[in-house]
């Protein structure tokens, strides 16, 4: 049986270590819609490759609290050429509406054709990519590449706007390096045409990851603009990182990735603090378990039982980390055969407890580009 003071003594460590809680902005309680779609909350969920699957998506908006989610980045090309990968990766469903499929692409009938079918397929909003700082992607002239060039994106940005009925945002960076801040120039020209919204992780394409967000460069993008809702982007893994991010920016709303990887609880933590002052209960293992086993399931019947179990390997230190379960019972999913196993090591570990005091957050460890970046 799990062992009561042991659970005890792990939840009086995490309460210990803690920070200090700010007071949430007025503005995380007020209403927020976009393009005239409304927001369940200010706290978004970020788009990253390899990670945010409609799985993950869903598991998480169950845990509530959760405001816009955004599918991975989806080549616009292979969408219409109909390659099951781009169709995968666009999947979604009714259940985690308001939901934004990314596009990626230089060739404006290429963009607006991807982005009626994302329309077709039940999307919320479209939302374009110019952020990516990876080689394949810019190298195609997608991603980052459109920061070089302002009058050639906005006219990009412009025929997509016009193509759909649904709201079209921009995820970008600052520019392509510190003497090229292109970002507040394009804000001013998207409000213009009609983008519903910017995204704005606050970095350059030349730093990729490296180094700390810039919050004086969101909030120039903030400043840039009229009322366009701005979107602040970059190392959001606590609720001080929040307040800061909305106080030191003046952003409408923030997007957080690799956070919520670290804490999938974070959602429902911001929300609880926005409307009384702090995040409620630390999740417990039980908690964390539950989380684990719904986003395995919700695998399963997205991708049938030989993907979920590879898929799921990709994820398993993650939830290692925040649950603490005996080694030998991690070691029996690393190499996940089936759900059966699957299942009867969850059942293992619901009885056997954690074997040491669970961790509030972590940093997930995800490959990023390093290096020069004519290497990546």
């Amino acid at each position: 049986m799990v062992d009561m003071e042991t659970n005890l003594t792990a939840g009086m460590t995490a309460l210990a270590s803690l920070p200090t809680i700010v007071p949430a902005p007025d503005l995380c309680r007020e209403p927020l819609s976009i393009g005239g779609v409304a927001m369940p909350s200010r706290f978004f969920f970020a788009p990253m490759a390899g990670y945010s699957s409609l799985a993950l998506r869903l598991a998480l908006r169950e845990l509530g609290g959760l405001g816009l989610a955004t599918t991975e980045l989806v080549n616009a090309r292979s969408l219409i050429e109909k390659r099951q990968k781009a169709y995968e990766l666009s999947e979604t469903c009714a259940e985690e509406e308001p939901v934004s499929i990314q596009l990626y692409g230089h060739v404006a009938a290429e963009m607006i054709e991807a982005a009626r079918i994302c329309v077709g397929m039940g999307a919320s909003m479209i939302d374009i990519n110019m952020g990516c700082p990876v080689k394949k992607i810019v190298k195609s002239g997608g991603g980052s590449a459109l920061l070089c060039d302002v009058g050639g994106a906005s006219l990009l940005v412009e025929a997509v706007v016009k193509s759909v009925e649904i709201p079209v945002t921009v995820k970008m960076r600052l520019g392509w390096d510190d003497a090229t801040p292109t970002a507040p120039e394009l804000s001013r020209k998207f409000e213009q045409i009609g983008v519903a919204a910017v995204i704005i992780h606050g970095r350059t394409r030349e730093q990729s990851f490296m180094g700390k967000v810039n919050l004086q460069g969101i909030a120039s993008v903030v400043e840039s603009v009229d009322k366009m809702p701005v979107v602040g982007n970059g190392d959001v893994r606590t609720l001080a990182d929040a307040e800061a991010m909305f106080r030191e920016t003046g952003c409408d709303a923030i997007s957080i990735g690799r956070g919520a990887l670290g804490n999938p609880f974070i959602f429902r933590q911001l929300a609880h603090w926005a409307k009384h002052g702090e995040p409620g209960p630390e999740p417990g293992f039980t908690d964390r378990l539950n989380l684990m086993d719904r986003h395995f399931h919700k695998l399963v019947e997205l991708r049938g039982e030989y993907q979920a179990c590879t898929q799921f390997r990709k994820t398993l230190a993650w939830y290692q980390h925040a649950i603490r379960a005996p080694k030998h019972l991690y070691h029996q999913l690393i190499n996940l055969p089936s759900v059966a196993r699957f299942d009867e090591t969850i059942a293992e570990m619901r009885s056997e407890g954690p074997v040491g005091p669970l961790p509030s957050h972590f940093e997930p460890k995800i490959p990023t580009p390093k290096g020069p970046i004519d290497k990546w």
